[in-house]
Parts: C-alpha cells; sequence; structure tokens
C-alpha cells in the first residue's frame, strides 16, 4: 500500500489557524495525544466486555517517551488501532461540516474558543510542536496489516503499509526547532503529572536511547562497516498516573485516611483539611468530585484556584469561577463532569445550562453537609466554626439560596467563647438589650483586648458582646441587619454606653449650664484638635470621665473600605479620622478641675483626662504617652 494526496479540508488556510489560534498554549498536544490514547485503550477494553473482541487484551499501558537525539517524542498505545483505511477517515477528513465557513468567521479575530467542542481536532495540536508527525498504526482486527502516515503541517499526506506487528498506535512527533524546550525529561514529566495524573489507563513515561548491542553508539561506527548492526533501545521509565483516584469510587469504599491521603496528594505541604464533601451526582447531569474545606480562618489572602477541574479524568483547568460559586472558591479539591462545556482546546471552561445548575448543586451539597455536621454533632461544629465561619459569612453575604439554608447553622460567638444560632442569640438579649425604640441591639467588638474598658463598661449593665474580628465581619455586619427585623449592629466603643443602648431619659447633670460652659472651654483649650467634636453629657458617676469614640457609621465605613467596599467606599477609606469626646460631667474629677486654683492647673488636669480616654483607645503614642507619663508623675508627687 502507498499512497499520497492532500487533507480533505476545504481551503489551504485552515492549518495556520489550528496552529496559531486554536492551542495557545503549546503544552497542550501532550495532554491530547495522551488522551486520544486512552479513549482507544478504553473503547478496545469496552468491546472485550461486549464479547466483540476476544483477543488477549495483555498489557495495556501507553508509553510516553522522547528522543533527545533524534528530536522525537513518541506517544504509544495498544488500543484500537486503524487500519490505513481508517486513518484516512479519521485524520485525513477533518471533522469540519463548513471548514470554509469556520476560516471566514474567525480569520479575523485571532481567536477559535467560540468553536466548542464540535469538531475533533485534538490530534492536530501535534503540529503546534512538529514539524513533522508519523502515525503508525495497526488495528485490533484480525487479517489487517499495519499502516504508516506521515504529514509534515501542510496539507499534503503519504500513507504506506507499514510491517508493525502489535495492535495499537504510535505517534511519533519530530520537534522543530522553536520547541526544543519539550525534548526534556523534568519538562514533559511535568505536563503529565500537571494533565494526565489521574487518568483511567496506566501511562509509562521514560527516556529512549538507541546503541548498538556492544555499547558503540551508532553514530561513532567507522564508515562503510560492513553488516547491519543490531541496536537495543534503553528506556528509562515509570508510571506517572494514579488510575483509580478516589472520586470516582464510591463513598462506602473510603475511609477518612482515604481522603487525607488523597489530599496531600493534591497539595502535598498543606495542613490536613477540616473535611470534606464527596459528589456523585449522575442525574441531570453528570458529577463526580471531592471537595475539602482547609484550615483558613482569618487569613482570606489565600490563594484560590485551588479547585481542580477535570472532564473524564484529564485535567482541564483550575480556573472553575463559574462552575463554582465565588463564596466557594476558597476550597480545595477536584471537580469531574463530561457535561461541562469546553472550547476546543479544552483549555476552559463555558458557560451555559448545566454549568449553573452544577453550581446550584455544589452550594446546595455544601449546605446539606453543614447542617447535617450542626444537627449530628453541635460541639465538634463549634470547634470549627472559627475555621469554617468566613466560608459561611461569605456565602451569606452573597448568595440568598444559600443563606435560607445557612442560617440554621450560622453562629454567633462572644467575648467568652460562647457560641450561639442566629434565633439562640435573638432570644438571648431582646429582653436586656431592647432600647427605648423597641430595636434590638447587638454590641460587637472587633478588637477584644483593645477596646475592653468599653467591653467592661457594657457588661457592667448585663450586655452581652459580640466578637466580630473576622476579615469579612464589616460586610457581614450589614448584611445582618438586612436580615434580622428590627435590630440594630453597633460596635461597643462607638459611643458611650448609655448612648449605644438607650433605654431611659438621660440622667440630671450635676453642673448648671453656665458650668457645662466653662467645663467645654477648658477641655477645648487642652484637646486644641479639631478633629474631636466634644460634649458635655451627663453620665453616672461610676462611668469613665472621658470617652472617646468615633461613630458607629464612620467606623463601618472605614472597615469595609479596608476590605474592599469599592465606589464611595475608598474615598471613606481617605477620609481623615473623626472622634466624639464626651466628657462626663457628673465625674468627680470634673468638680476637682473647675475647683483648680489656677487656668494652667485646670487645663493640665483636663489635658490628663483626655490623655486617658485616648490610652483607654489605644490613641496615645510617642511623644504625647511621653508626656502624659511625666505628668503623671507630677500629680501624684
Amino acid at each position: 500500500m502507498q499512497e499520497k494526496g492532500s487533507i480533505s479540508i476545504h481551503t489551504e488556510n485552515i492549518f495556520p489557524i489550528i496552529k496559531k489560534f486554536l492551542y495557545s498554549d503549546h503544552e497542550i498536544f501532550l495532554r491530547e495525544l495522551v488522551s486520544n490514547a486512552v479513549d482507544a485503550t478504553q473503547k478496545l477494553k469496552k468491546l472485550a466486555s461486549m464479547g466483540e473482541f476476544n483477543g488477549e487484551l495483555g498489557d495495556l499501558k501507553i508509553e510516553v517517551s522522547f528522543d533527545k537525539k533524534k528530536n522525537t517524542i513518541t506517544v504509544s498505545d495498544k488500543g484500537l488501532g486503524m487500519t490505513g483505511e481508517e486513518i484516512k477517515k479519521y485524520i485525513n477528513q477533518i471533522a469540519f461540516s463548513g471548514a470554509a465557513e469556520f476560516v471566514e468567521k474567525f480569520k479575523d479575530k485571532g481567536d477559535a474558543k467560540d468553536i466548542i467542542g464540535k469538531f475533533g481536532l485534538g490530534f492536530y495540536s501535534a503540529f503546534m510542536v512538529s514539524e513533522k508527525v508519523e502515525v503508525i498504526s495497526k488495528s485490533y482486527k484480525e487479517g489487517t496489516e499495519g499502516a504508516r502516515w506521515e504529514c509534515d503541517g501542510s496539507t499534503e499526506f503519504e500513507l504506506n503499509s507499514d510491517s508493525k506487528e502489535t495492535r495499537g498506535t504510535d505517534i511519533i512527533l519530530h520537534i522543530n526547532k522553536d520547541s526544543e524546550e519539550f525534548l526534556d525529561e523534568f519538562r514533559l514529566k511535568g505536563i503529565l503529572e500537571k494533565y494526565c495524573k489521574f487518568l483511567p489507563v496506566e501511562i509509562k513515561f521514560g527516556t529512549k536511547d538507541e546503541s548498538v548491542e556492544d555499547g558503540v553508539d551508532k553514530d561513532d561506527l567507522p564508515t562503510g562497516q560492513a553488516g547491519k548492526p543490531k541496536y537495543k533501545t534503553v528506556t528509562t521509565d515509570r508510571i506517572i498516573n494514579n488510575t483509580s483516584p478516589i472520586w470516582v469510587k464510591a463513598p462506602v469504599e473510603l475511609k477518612d485516611e482515604d481522603y487525607l491521603k488523597f489530599y496531600k496528594e493534591l497539595y502535598p505541604f498543606s495542613e490536613d483539611p477540616l473535611f470534606w464533601i464527596h459528589l456523585n451526582v449522575d442525574y441531570p447531569f453528570n458529577l463526580t468530585g471531592v471537595l475539602y474545606f482547609p484550615k483558613i480562618k482569618n487569613d482570606f489572602e489565600i490563594q484560590r484556584n485551588k479547585i481542580q477541574l477535570y472532564s473524564r479524568q484529564v485535567f482541564i483547568t483550575d480556573e472553575v469561577k463559574d462552575l463554582v460559586p465565588d463564596f466557594l472558591m476558597l476550597l480545595h479539591g477536584v471537580l469531574d463532569s463530561p457535561d461541562i462545556p469546553l472550547n476546543v482546546s479544552r483549555s476552559y471552561l463555558q458557560t451555559d445550562a448545566n454549568v449553573k445548575k452544577i453550581s446550584t448543586h455544589i452550594t446546595k451539597k455544601v449546605a446539606d453537609k453543614l447542617v447535617d455536621m450542626f444537627i449530628k454533632d453541635r460541639k465538634e461544629f463549634e470547634k470549627k466554626w472559627d475555621d469554617i465561619s468566613v466560608f459561611v459569612r461569605y456565602g451569606n453575604i452573597s448568595d440568598e439560596k444559600f443563606y435560607e439554608k445557612a442560617k440554621e447553622f450560622s453562629l454567633l460567638k462572644n467575648v467568652d467563647g460562647q457560641y450561639f444560632s442566629l434565633n439562640e442569640y435573638a432570644e438571648k438579649v431582646k429582653t436586656n438589650q431592647t432600647d427605648k425604640e423597641g430595636q434590638v441591639i447587638y454590641l460587637y467588638t472587633t478588637d477584644k483586648a483593645k477596646q475592653d474598658a468599653f467591653i467592661q463598661a457594657a457588661k457592667g449593665k448585663s450586655y452581652d458582646v459580640l466578637m466580630m474580628d473576622g476579615v469579612l465581619d464589616s460586610h457581614y455586619i450589614g448584611n445582618l441587619e438586612q436580615k434580622l427585623e428590627k435590630t440594630q449592629l453597633k460596635r461597643v466603643d462607638s459611643d458611650i454606653i448609655d448612648k449605644l443602648i438607650v433605654k431611659t431619659e438621660a440622667m440630671a447633670s450635676v453642673l448648671s449650664k453656665e458650668e457645662e460652659e466653662t467645663v467645654k472651654g477648658i477641655f477645648e483649650k487642652a484637646i486644641n484638635n479639631k478633629a474631636m467634636t466634644l460634649a458635655i453629657e451627663s453620665l453616672s458617676p461610676d462611668d469613665l470621665p472621658i470617652t472617646i469614640t468615633m461613630s458607629e457609621w464612620m467606623r463601618r465605613m472605614k472597615d469595609m473600605a479596608k476590605t474592599g467596599g469599592g465606589g464611595g467606599m475608598s474615598f471613606m477609606g481617605s477620609m481623615p479620622d473623626n472622634y466624639n469626646v464626651a466628657v462626663n460631667g457628673n465625674h468627680p474629677i470634673i468638680q476637682r478641675i473647675l475647683k483648680a486654683e489656677s487656668e494652667d492647673q485646670k487645663t493640665k488636669l483636663a489635658k490628663q483626662a483626655y490623655d486617658l480616654g485616648l490610652l483607654s483607645q489605644s490613641m496615645l503614642t510617642g511623644a504625647d504617652l511621653t508626656a502624659f507619663i511625666k505628668r503623671s508623675v507630677e500629680l501624684v508627687g
């Protein structure tokens, strides 16, 4: 058999387009060729199981090797194989129903990514890196002869008979000069481990080196030596894939140690995950996978792109933002679905109805898992809460359907380390923390140590204070106010305690109006800071003499700006800080200031009281702190 001809495509311009646009990432060629070899192998196994192939299957390993001296990469399988006629059918006649229209559509766009999965062009990725491609194949069918096909990347090909004796296909790539980077053991091994690590047929990878049997390199033989030397092929190889990853197994077959071992296989240097969810869906779409909840606590700036997407165990991408809801992008693990639409080079995901259904299903499965954990073992769930709260709160903020399920297990934690569901906490505080307008006030702290004086003032009135020190909590606070009826959240240091939860009319002042004006003047002179808004308040003598606060609104806007509120939030983040200074007119120190003998003494005492207020907010630093210490020594001396 010998034949020459032209590949059946309708235009000479199709090959350059395939080469230039279809596979922007040249390393994809190896994934495509190995995937084709896997398909051929699995089809043969299927025929055998159906009784349509009665021969010996034998060793079905796929072999990938390279020869640096010959500048070749070879992918060999022992699958179905092809006859010469089948090569002509499947390789020469590209499955374009309208190649001319395709060229016309894409020739000016520089991009062929819209032709999703329509044409089966994986084999042609070989020409991205090759100056010539050989296909040597022998069909599994009895009585057929081997065939050899060669093409240099033009539309011209040559097809001949071949003496190949064994079933299967060898694809030999003669690597071009621009792609010699692929003639490297570590480069090829890295590509195989990236894309083919979990393919269902064993893949053997190695280097090949042909040498004369007596060890003399054939290139070193004397010119004109009689006889044809016998060569042997020395191969160094290893199996590079796990053919049966846990996501293709039934959950009942697996133990916790299997899931943990697989996690280490995916992420060798990571801490053990908190727990995981095994997905196994066959209707209305096919989806398998395992999603792990890692330990992240408040470190929101971690690497995303940790969920790997596969299609029939072939790695596609770790960009899964359309498939996985944004709040779950912090999870780790794998997803595998043959029903996900991919672009023709299988390089990335496209959005369609199935993708949206899968995304909704993943959200539901995560919510169901968390509900189940919460109900079955509340104490164990609470132990994990600090690690998973960022997932849950992000989901509550961004996904209404998730919130409807999550409100059952969303927890609030107070400064004493106690945990409450949303309903439990509402019941806990509604009696004591309802103001005179009927609003329930949730008090919270973002820094338990720095805001301790304010926390103690709240506790003095038997109020409860929540911990809201998470990276998303500035956004979550507003979200809670939208969801909870007649409820407000106020930071415990955003005002004096009697103004945070106003229950009765203000306490009577011991100062006359004239004395209040005098005190205000003394403190304005002592403070001398336009960023501080001063007011004389009638508070309990047991409260602090000076309380310095930033309003809840101002603090919240600034906190949201820090975590990327966007729009006007960024403007708020750049605004100067403004504070309210509440002078407790009923505190004994105010009487001492009024009775001081000199104006200088009055100013010094007022400044000392003001600095104490700053100190309680951790706002007294540097030279001001030094001056405060010296003044304290003088006043007690």
